[in-house]
This record gives C-alpha cells, structure tokens and sequence, in this order.
C-alpha cells in the first residue's frame, strides 16, 4: 500500500502559509537483480538556436497511485541530434520494484545553462519490453503532446532505441559468508614496544587479557608505525586471492603516526590484496593523518600510484564517549560505525576479481533416531 502522511505545522509564522509535506511510502519487493542498459537516439528535435541539442534521458518509475518518481538521469550529450549515452546500471527495484510490467516513463529533454531544460517528448515501456534486448520492439517513437495536438502532420520528435540490456543478480556480503568465505581478524594496539616474536592471543578474550596486562607495565610512548603491522597482514592477504578468505585488521592508536610515506605506499599495496584496515584513534590526539589515510574523499595514493581501492576505515574514539571520558555513549553505535565499510569494500574487492559467491551448503539435518520399544 501507499500511505500519505500529511504532518501539522506546529512552529506557524504569522501571516505566512504553512506548507504540507507528503512522504509516499510503497514496500520494497525483495528483488536483487541489477540491469545495466545503453540507448542511443536518431534526429530529435533542433533546440538550440545556434547549434543543434544538448539531450540526456529521464527514466521514472510508475508508483502504485499512478504518480511518478524519477529514478534515474543519464549524463548530457552536447551538440547533437543523435547521442549516444553511456551504459549505466541500475537496480530493478528502483526501475519498477520488481513488478515488470509496471510502466516505466522515460522523457528526452534538450539541456540549458540555466537549468530551464526544454522538454523535446517522451515514451513508455516497461522492464518486460526492455528484457527483449535489442530488436525492433525496443525502438520507441519520442513524441511531445503538445506538437501532436497542434500539428496534424507531426510524426515524432525522433527516436530512441535500446542497444543493449544486461541482468545482473546482485549478491551480498552475507552471500560469500554462507558460501564459506572466512573472515580472519588481526587486532594491533599501539604499545609502542613488545615482543613482536610472540604476538599471538587466543581469541578476543586473549586480546583483552593481554591488554589489561600490558598497561600495568608499558608507557605509552612514541613513536607509532603503521607500515610494519600493515605489511604484516598483508603477507597473509596476499598468498590467498580466490576468495576463499579475507583479512580484516583493527589497529587501536593513541598517537601521531609516525612512518605516514611508508604507511600509504603500504596501503596502496594491500589496496590490490583481500584485506581491509580499520582505524580507532583514542585519546585527545589530532588524527588528521588518520583521516588522510581513510580515502573517503581522496583516495590514498604513493608515488604517484593511487590506491586500487579504499580499504581503510577512520573511527575517532573519542566522538563515542562522554565528556567524563568514562561511560561510552553507544556501544552498537561504536560497532555499526567501526564496521560500517567492510560489507562493500569486502564486495568491491570480490567485484573487481569477478569472484563469485560459492553455493551454500543444504541446511544441516539431524540424523533420525528410531526409538525401540520393547514389548
């Protein structure tokens, strides 16, 4: 179902109108197939005074009110009355939730400077049509109401076809999990000194307990080194690539670090290998190196190399405490952010080796135990 939900204005400017916000609401089929589409056009209608048209394509998909929402643009073609646009991907629950014969309004406007794009016409089809892939059934007509009702002569404003229409299933984390995929998960607490021949715990509870231990005896100290840890478990990462496993490190810092060359041209490196860095910085520090390191905005790069991918993940401790520095606000607010990247930086890794998810084991059966009653 669709609900509309009408809110009261509770904060009224006196003398001014109070507007009305509607939040359409519609359930997500379950659908995880992706299509990755190409179209062309041919002599659309001449916009431009001084030259011929600049069009791109606006796909909406049918609500279930019979309203529409926009759920996708392709990039602007200049000059021309017969573009071709760039294949681009989308998600068959965005296109059409699923439902394939749902129709599917896609409008061809002519781009301006000044965002007052002029509308050259439009079409219908649906995810059913367009499966057919490139035939004669998906070269549509563009036309524009108005011209039609003015001209009796008007054909159309040109043409688009389909030149190509791909479905990809879309898989998930969870999917190469339940395919087997192990996590292998290094934790590295900046202690500064230790016993690098040993740096072995047993399990979480190991980790902890080596913690504890080590902070009666150890001063903290500088200074911090990434690079070595970093290449540590790369050298794992690195001798499996067939995504039977992949590796996880956890580095917990109270410092500046101190190896930041060595630290990128090491994480350009893992960048190619199965393997993910997450980053807690604790204590009052700056960590703007940190935030470097993480690649959301720029990816890391050494030597001119950038990172094949974004593999590091920053947590500042410090946003998830009070000001006591004694109580953590949230600890699943702490964990979701922790491991926020990991799903698709996992993914993005499997993606780019065209790895596959192997097939789930059949549900385990208890065996059946005859019960023998003697009479």
């Amino acid at each position: 179902k669709t609900f509309h939900y009408l809110p009261n204005c509770f904060w009224r400017i006196p003398g001014k109108k109070c507007g009305t916000i509607i939040v359409t609401a519609e359930e997500l089929n379950c659908c995880r197939d992706s299509v990755l589409m190409q179209f062309c056009a041919n002599k659309l209608d001449k916009k431009d005074f001084f030259g011929k048209s600049d069009p791109f394509l606006v796909f909406h998909r049918s609500n279930e009110d019979g309203s529409f929402t926009i759920c996708h643009k392709t990039e602007v073609v200049k000059n021309t009355l017969n573009p071709v646009w760039q294949a681009f991907k989308i998600s068959v629950r965005a296109l059409c939730n699923g439902d394939y014969d749902r129709t599917i309004k896609i409008e061809v406007y002519d781009w301006d400077r000044d965002g007052s794009h002029d509308f050259i016409g439009e079409f219908t089809t649906s995810y059913r049509e367009l499966s057919r892939g490139q035939s004669q059934f998906n070269v549509y007509e563009v036309i524009n109401p108005k011209k039609k009702g003015k001209k009796k002569k008007y054909i159309n404003s040109g043409t688009v076809t389909l030149l190509s229409f791909l479905i990809e299933t879309e898989v998930s984390f969870l999917d190469y999990i339940k395919g087997g995929t192990q996590i292998n998960f290094t934790v590295a607490i900046d202690f500064t000194n230790g016993n690098p021949q040993n740096p072995y715990c047993n399990g979480i509870d190991g980790v902890m307990e080596a913690y504890y231990r080590s902070l009666k005896s150890v001063q903290l100290y500088g200074p911090t080194n990434f690079a070595p840890v970093i290449n540590h478990v790369a050298r794992y990462a690195s001798s499996v690539k067939d995504g039977s496993q992949y590796f996880i490190l956890l580095i917990i810092t109270d410092g500046v670090i101190s190896d930041m060359a060595q630290t990128k041209e090491s994480i350009v490196n893992a960048s190619k290998l199965p393997m993910s860095i997450i980053i807690v910085g604790v204590g009052p520090a700056e960590f703007d190196a940190m935030e470097e390191l993480d690649g959301d905005v720029v990816r890391v790069s050494s030597r001119g190399k950038y990172a094949e991918r974004d593999i590091v993940q920053f947590v500042p401790f410090r946003d998830y405490i009070d000001r006591s520095g004694n109580h953590i606000l949230s600890m699943a607010r702490l964990a979701k952010d922790v491991l926020a990247e990991i799903p698709d930086q996992f993914l993005s890794y499997m993606r780019v080796r065209g790895i596959k998810p192997s097939p789930a084991p059949p549900p385990y059966t208890p065996p059946l135990h005859v019960l023998q009653t003697q009479i």
